[in-house]
Parts: C-alpha cells; sequence; structure tokens
C-alpha cells in the first residue's frame, strides 16, 4: 500500500495537536477520519506509531523518526507547489562562474527598476548548463554552445579572452600577452564549464593541461604561480584575488555570452532578459 500525504499530514497534525479531537478540528474532519486515516498509514508501514492512553496520545520511537521524516516531505511538497505556481513572481538566472561580468550589478538594479513586479535571483550552479537542466535556475548564462534540441539560446554579447597570472610571473609585467607565450605554461582549465580549451592552440604547439572543478580552487592555484589561467573578462570582473592579475591575451579570439532556456517552457521575462543584457553588452 502507498503511503499517501493525507496520512503525513494526519500524523503531523495529530502530535502536533496533542489530540485526535484538536487533530480533527484542525484538518476540518471528523473524529473517525482522523482515526481511520493513522490507522491505515500504521497498516501501509507495519508499525505503531501512536501510543494512546485515556489521558494523551504520544509517538512511538518509531512514530518520532518517521514524524520527523513526514515532517521534511511536506516541506518538500510545500517547496513543490511553490516552485510550480511563482514562474511569473521570480526569476532565476543561473551562471556557472562569473554571470555578466561588470554588468551583473547594472542588470539587477534595471530589472528591478523596470520589473518590480518578478523578483529575480542569481543561482550559481557549477554545471555544464549553470543549473538549467538541474532545474534551479529558469534561464542560464554560458559562455560555450549548448544541446541546442532541448534548449533555446540568444547571443547577448561578447568578451575578450584574459590570461590570469600570479603577481609576480613576468608577463604579470607585460599588459597584453599572445597565445604563443603561453603554450610553454601549464594551463589550468574546467572542462565542464570553463570557455578554454587546449584547442585554442595549434595542435602542435599547446600547453599543458591541468584540470579544475572550481573558480575558488582556480585562483588558488594561478596564485601560487604553478599554472595559468585564460578566461573570459567577466571572471576578472567578479573575482578579483590578491595575488592574481589578469592580462588580455592579444591573439584570442572573444568568447560568446549567451543566455539560454529551455525551449518547450520559457519564462515570460526571458525577451525582457535578453533585451536589457544585449543593452548593456552593447554599451561596454
Amino acid at each position: 500500500m502507498d503511503v499517501e500525504l493525507r496520512q503525513l499530514r494526519c500524523l503531523v497534525a495529530i502530535v502536533d495537536e496533542g489530540t485526535f479531537t484538536d487533530a480533527a478540528h484542525s484538518l476540518g474532519v471528523s473524529q473517525a477520519a482522523v482515526s481511520r486515516t493513522l490507522a491505515s498509514l500504521e497498516r501501509a508501514l507495519g508499525v505503531r506509531l501512536l501510543r494512546r492512553t485515556s489521558r494523551e496520545v504520544a509517538p512511538t520511537a518509531t512514530g518520532l523518526r518517521v514524524v520527523a521524516h513526514a515532517r521534511r516531505v511536506l516541506a518538500e511538497v510545500d517547496d513543490l507547489v511553490g516552485e510550480a505556481t511563482s514562474g511569473h513572481v521570480r526569476l532565476r538566472i543561473g551562471y556557472a562562474w562569473a554571470a555578466l561580468g561588470r554588468h551583473t550589478l547594472p542588470f539587477q538594479r534595471r530589472w528591478s527598476a523596470a520589473h518590480p513586479e518578478t523578483e529575480l535571483h542569481l543561482v550559481r550552479a557549477n554545471s555544464p548548463t549553470a543549473g538549467l537542466l538541474e532545474g534551479s535556475c529558469d534561464l542560464a548564462v554560458v559562455r560555450w554552445a549548448v544541446d541546442e534540441r532541448r534548449f533555446d539560446s540568444a547571443i547577448v554579447g561578447l568578451e575578450r579572452r584574459l590570461c590570469a597570472l600570479a603577481a609576480d610571473d613576468p608577463l604579470a609585467r607585460r599588459r597584453a600577452v599572445r597565445l604563443a607565450e603561453l603554450a610553454g605554461r601549464t594551463l589550468l582549465i574546467d572542462r565542464r564549464t570553463g570557455t578554454t580549451t587546449p584547442e585554442l592552440w595549434p595542435a602542435d604547439a599547446r600547453p599543458v593541461i591541468q584540470e579544475t572543478r572550481d573558480v575558488d580552487d582556480w585562483l588558488t592555484v594561478i596564485a601560487t604561480g604553478r599554472c595559468i589561467g585564460v578566461t573570459a573578462e567577466s571572471t576578472a570582473h567578479q573575482y578579483r584575488r590578491p595575488g592574481v592579475v589578469y592580462r588580455p591575451v592579444r591573439d584570442a579570439e572573444p568568447v560568446a555570452v549567451r543566455l539560454i532556456w529551455w525551449r518547450d517552457d520559457p519564462h515570460p521575462g526571458t525577451q525582457a532578459v535578453i533585451e536589457l543584457v544585449s543593452a548593456l553588452y552593447r554599451t561596454q
């Protein structure tokens, strides 16, 4: 027999209210219905959940554990309902590393001024779709091509590529660097979400590759001088770190900044986001 939400609500109500009578009043049903519902839950689980005397109702040891789980399940269901019904009053935008760089704060402020009815949340999710596939956002900012069969996308801007170096690195004294000057170095990359791959260099002149999975680890290692990094300009604006400097890579192609969303379920605010972010990137 399946456990039903009404059974869990009944159990929690009895424990919270202290009596079957008060639980029935809280749930808006009869006392007999409360008794039947609890009995059906105990049969389904095959355990006694409450100890009933003439004076009180108290959970058994097993009942205490079940009530704790029931509270979590009911809270998750409430969150699910809220998630499904709040799409028009909340907008979650995911990003993996650096959101919109120097445009992040102006975007937040302009969105709040123009769309006060839709609450904006920025969500960091270090996954290839910046949380979109996982359901943690409604739109996502990415800097690589995605599966166009499931997602729609729009390029909203371009960013320079920068080299991240230890502050005492000899190249840090330069105003800009070239790809060939980085070929003999060890390059730290995130293959899942990063914008840099070995293919940025000719096949016969590629740097040694080490991998990371987090921007904080990326910065920490680069600050030691063991590795360098190549990243989109937005990273430099969002992650300033003592001991790390950023220099433009003069001959590297720019990085395309994309917004992506589910093809069959776009958020109502999608077009407004595209227009606002595109306008911000045009001003740079």
